[in-house]
């Protein structure tokens, strides 16, 4: 499945990027630019087209980086990813989120009937329940239908569907409306319900494994509210609860019932997991038709990462273009800027997506790393963004890597104002590229240039773009984590922690003089 000991730093084509990158110090991006390089710089699929012509970089650094991706474990792991093997070596699971938007026929080619059975019966399950709410049929306990739904869920199980309900809610039902608490922080499980009535809310528990302690405590937090407002004997157990899991036991003993349980399953990581029954609220958002759209968006850009030529192929390219500068121009981050409102969210999105997947210090073998992984993710909408940290992108003394993502057409927007905004995203770029030579007497107006960036342009952002750009950064995750030899879909990182909370709040944690001086502020 893959080379085992795998070292990228170790290869011939590595080297041959060292001495690409120390010739780069002499590269203009804005002196290389024509028609020419723009044509063969461009990449499109599912309504989504890539100019990555702005970035530092020439034929020969990209074929040295085609001619590292060839020599990774990049086409086994892929080809192992969707047959379901277990590429996840340290949980010894296989990753099948793609297999959440595969055709059955896709699926039984693969060996992998009985995961499409799986998944067609959970899929049945969301479309009757979200139907079900959407008309008014669902009722709670008092006899009234739901307008209000609570989505509780930590990681991914919040971050995608709070993400996709607010980035596609032009298709939302009107008289419905999404909630979503995250954080144990009991604000905002408070200000949230203060402003719904209990007759009319139905809260969905979303948990892997049901033992999550922010999840578990917000909801039983709004299990004492419906049993305070309604009287409500046993709330878990009523029409204002449904549970969302891979573990439906653990649910069941809590007091969830079995009918209002959905599933689905350990080869499902978290932070791929919206494509799953953790899409619930987003189904009865936008309903389950433009559900399914945004799993054929995503299914299709599936297809062009499996089929289409490398040197076309958009999670390739980006993600050779991502290693580029984070292991040989020395870029510790990347910047992405979506001049779209409703896709504020992208960048919380894609910091746990890219940074939990990649942030990893030992390869696939358990050996420390001699070469770095994946960068700090970060960025905010245009044009807020503009206005805040684009300075340090325009003048700082080191290079951050922007990716923007605009809209050709956008109906809920004004004519004159998209306008605008795409000016603004053109010029950002432009400037970044071009820079500006300051008089000496001026030389705090001095812009550098030679800033790259790439360019995402969506036909329109509808539920089947949507998807596609999701899995775009997916694929894109992953081939980075090939390249670069580490397991992509474990996060032991994120146990540490939480372990030691636990045995904090329990009393047993044997902590530092820091901690302990802390716990007496506190007055614990």
């Amino acid at each position: 499945m893959s080379q085992s000991g795998f070292n990228p730093s170790a290869t011939e084509s590595w080297k041959t990027l060292k001495n690409a990158a120390a010739k780069m110090s002499a590269f203009g991006i804005a002196d290389a630019m024509t028609d020419e390089r723009v044509s063969r710089y461009q990449a499109q699929c599912a309504g989504i087209y890539l100019d990555f012509s702005k970035n530092r970089i020439d034929d020969a650094a990209l074929a040295g980086l085609f001619g590292l991706l060839n020599d990774s474990p990049f086409a086994s792991l892929r080809a192992a990813m969707f047959d379901g093997e277990a590429i996840n070596n340290t949980e010894q699971r296989a990753v099948l989120h793609t297999a959440l938007r595969a055709s059955n026929a896709e699926l039984g080619a693969r060996g992998l009937a009985a995961e499409a059975q799986q998944i067609a019966e959970q899929k049945q399950h969301i479309k009757t329940l979200s139907e079900k709410i959407r008309a008014g049929q669902w009722l709670g306990a008092t006899g009234k239908p739901i307008t209000d739904i609570v989505n509780m869920g930590i990681g991914g199980s919040d971050l995608g569907p709070k993400l996709a309900s607010e980035a596609l809610k032009e298709f939302a039902q009107p008289g419905l409306r999404c909630h979503f608490v995250a954080n144990v922080d009991g604000e905002l499980i408070r200000s949230t319900l203060t402003d719904l009535n209990p007759e009319t809310t139905v809260v969905i528990v979303a948990s892997k494994t049901f033992t999550t302690q922010e999840t578990l405590l917000n909801a039983n937090t709004a299990a004492a509210w419906f049993t305070e407002r309604l009287g409500l004997a046993q709330p878990f157990s009523s029409p204002h609860f449904i549970g969302v899991t891979a573990a439906p036991d653990t649910a069941i003993e809590l007091g969830f019932l079995p009918e209002q349980l959905l599933q689905f399953w350990d080869w499902v990581g978290g932070r791929y997991s919206m494509w799953s029954s953790i899409g619930l609220s987003i189904a009865i958002s936008i309903g389950f038709e433009r559900f399914e759209a945004m799993l054929d968006g995503a299914r299709e850009m599936d297809q062009h990462f499996l089929t289409a030529p490398l040197e076309q192929n958009m999670p390739v390219i980006l993600a050779l273009l991502g290693i580029w500068y984070r292991n040989f121009l020395g870029a510790p981050s990347l910047a992405v800027i979506p001049y779209c409102e409703r896709l504020e969210q992208f960048p919380f999105y894609l910091q746990q997506l890219d940074m939990e997947s990649n942030g990893k210090g030992v390869n696939r073998e358990g050996a420390k790393l001699d070469y770095q992984t994946g960068p700090v993710v970060w960025g905010l909408t245009g044009t807020n963004g503009q206005h805040s940290f684009f300075q340090l992108l325009h003048q700082g003394d080191h290079v951050v890597p922007v990716d923007f993502i605009g809209l050709i057409r956008d109906s809920l927007s004004l004519p004159e104002h998209h306008k605008v905004l795409q000016a603004n995203m053109l010029a950002q770029s432009a400037a970044l590229m071009s820079g500006k030579k300051a008089s000496s007497a001026e030389p705090y107006r001095n812009y550098p240039g030679n800033r790259p960036s790439n360019t995402l342009l969506l036909d329109e952002l509808t539920p089947k773009s949507f998807g596609a750009l999701v899995a775009l950064y997916e694929h894109k995750v992953f081939v980075q984590g090939a390249v670069w030899n580490i397991n992509s879909f474990d996060q032991w990182g994120v146990e540490l922690g939480k372990g030691i909370a636990k045995d904090l709040l329990s009393g047993d944690a044997n902590l530092d003089a820091s901690s302990r001086s802390l716990i007496g502020k506190m007055g614990w």
